[in-house]
């Protein structure tokens, strides 16, 4: 009868996790290898993150100046990833209101 009580608490522990703190969401700007990246979408198992690449500039064999911009980079990083959020705003914690 011990052995029955024991699992279940183990199964009110499990059952009782929440989803991670940290986890990344759609729009959020992060830095990845000191680059600016957007994320574009969030699954349970990864999250799309779209980079800029640089402009590519070179000059002909005629000597005149050509350049052009590549399509972003997109690849998958997990959604609990920790990378720095630049743009999400930290949220002040608020006052609850005293019920008498």
């Amino acid at each position: 009868m011990s052995v029955t009580m024991q699992q279940a608490e183990m199964f009110g522990i499990i059952s009782q996790r929440s989803r991670p703190p940290f986890r990344l969401r759609v729009n959020d700007v992060v830095r990845i290898d000191g680059r600016l990246c957007r994320i574009i979408r969030v699954t349970d198992c990864a999250a799309v993150v779209l980079m800029s690449q640089p402009r590519r500039a070179f000059k002909t064999r005629f000597d005149k100046p050509v350049g052009f911009q590549p399509s972003p980079r997109r690849f998958r990083i997990s959604p609990n990833s920790e990378v720095e959020i630049v743009n999400r705003p930290v949220r002040a914690q608020k006052k609850r209101k005293e019920v008498r």
